[in-house]
């Protein structure tokens, strides 16, 4: 039994979570003059046009306006992200060596989640790690509880399609590395703990910033979806992907004025913008889901993504409606 040693505990990161939206970016900033500190001004802003990096560039750019800014071109995401990157300055772009319908082909299509697409690529390799957390077991077999939430995707075993992790490291880490390797600079990124149980995990770990071999930064990590869309209506200067449509407050509520951490804000377009052909996390979707407000809003690309990819056999074999 493999046991995981952890840095910071649930309750430092709900601590954290719960701290005032102004004590939330001085945290922020402190962190950012940190890393940047750390490694002399090597660094860059990973900046993918969605609104956590957004925010992320924004609070860059108030501590240093010329900070290296890179943006990852896959040919995946939203045309309206595109289009708001190349309204920023000094950015850089790169693009992936290998297209979408490659990897695709190669690697498989990316369902569920990172975790369980690696689960499931593995475990048809025959894996005992995989095999076995499939099973709701540790590596060496011993019982684990929370490797038991994995059971329920076994039935993807007899998928038929070929289903991996792959694509986010080929279509976007592996372009940022080379620039990294190339630059000789330190990727800060715009993630937060709340976006998944692996980025939890992942800031349980290292905390916000990592000096370790692959050295990064999460100075968001604490933030909530939340912090995020405030910051936006309150303080961003660089605006934001129209893909979100329109940053607006729900209704018929009892929001005190003094207390703007209570207000719930929500966009009306797309809540989040991701590679648009991606079905991580699509199974969780309240209808209408990702795919259903593309065929409205681009049913272009929602033709290429259903038929010509074959997302569409995909999403049926998960009971995915779109």
């Amino acid at each position: 039994m493999t046991k995981i040693i952890y840095k910071y505990t649930p309750e430092e990161l709900k601590a954290l979570q719960n701290l005032p939206l102004n004590a939330k970016i001085a945290r922020t900033l402190f962190l950012i003059k940190e890393f940047y500190d750390h490694h002399k001004g090597g660094v860059y802003v990973a900046f993918s046009g969605g609104k956590d990096s957004t925010v992320l560039l924004d609070l860059c750019r108030r501590l240093y306006p010329e900070i290296t800014t890179v943006f990852c071109d896959t040919g995946l995401e939203y045309p309206e992200n595109c289009a708001f990157a190349k309204t920023i300055d000094n950015v850089t772009v790169v693009k992936p060596k290998v297209p979408f319908t490659e990897v695709l082909n190669l690697h498989g299509y990316p369902v569920i989640s990172k975790e369980v697409a690696k689960i499931i690529k593995f475990a048809r390799r025959g894996t005992t790690w995989a095999v076995n957390a499939l099973e709701g077991k540790y590596a060496d077999g011993a019982p684990c509880e929370l490797k038991k939430r994995y059971k329920k995707w076994k039935f993807l075993l007899d998928a038929p399609f070929e289903i991996s992790d792959h694509c986010c490291y080929v279509m976007k880490k592996s372009p940022l590395e080379i620039f990294q390797r190339r630059e000789k600079k330190y990727p800060i990124i715009g993630i937060t703990a709340a976006d998944s149980l692996q980025r939890k995990q992942g800031w349980f770990k290292t905390g916000c910033n990592s000096f370790a071999q692959k050295s990064r930064s999460k100075p968001l990590s604490f933030w909530t979806e939340q912090d995020i869309l405030l910051y936006l209506k309150e303080y961003n200067s660089l605006g934001y992907s129209e893909a979100y449509g329109e940053l607006k407050i729900k209704e018929n509520l009892n929001i005190k004025d003094d207390k703007k951490e209570e207000t719930t804000l929500y966009f009306t377009g797309a809540e989040r913008t991701g590679c648009m052909f991606c079905m991580f996390g699509a199974h969780l979707e309240k209808e209408p889901n990702r795919f259903q407000k593309m065929k409205l809003s681009h049913p272009k690309l929602y033709d290429y993504c259903i038929n010509k990819l074959g997302c569409g056999e995909v999403l049926d074999y998960l009971q995915v409606k779109y």
